[in-house]
């Protein structure tokens, strides 16, 4: 075992970590914003009444929300990576 190969492995599993845990908060707000969108949607064609395209704060933040969600991915994505460097490296 080298000490790069070790090395990637604790970096990429860490990277995991941290990117599941900076990714799940936000992706769970955006998946409530987003069902209870679903339901104004739901119930303004119920009524009849046209829903307006515009951006509401709602939508800017789901914007937002998917973004941080994003990064989140983004690292843990990157600790994937890591880690299986760190397996070709260790072999």
């Amino acid at each position: 075992m080298t000490i790069p190969g070790l090395a990637l492995l604790v970096v990429g599993v860490a990277l995991i970590i941290v990117g599941a845990m900076r990714a799940r908060p936000p992706y769970r707000r955006y998946m409530a914003l987003k069902e209870q969108d679903a339901n104004v949607a739901r119930y303004e064609a119920w009524r009849g009444g046209a829903r307006k395209d515009d951006k509401t704060g709602a939508s800017i933040a789901m914007d937002v929300l998917r973004r941080q969600a994003q990064i989140g991915g983004a690292i843990v994505l990157a600790g994937v990576v890591c880690v299986v460097a760190a397996f070709v490296i260790l072999r």
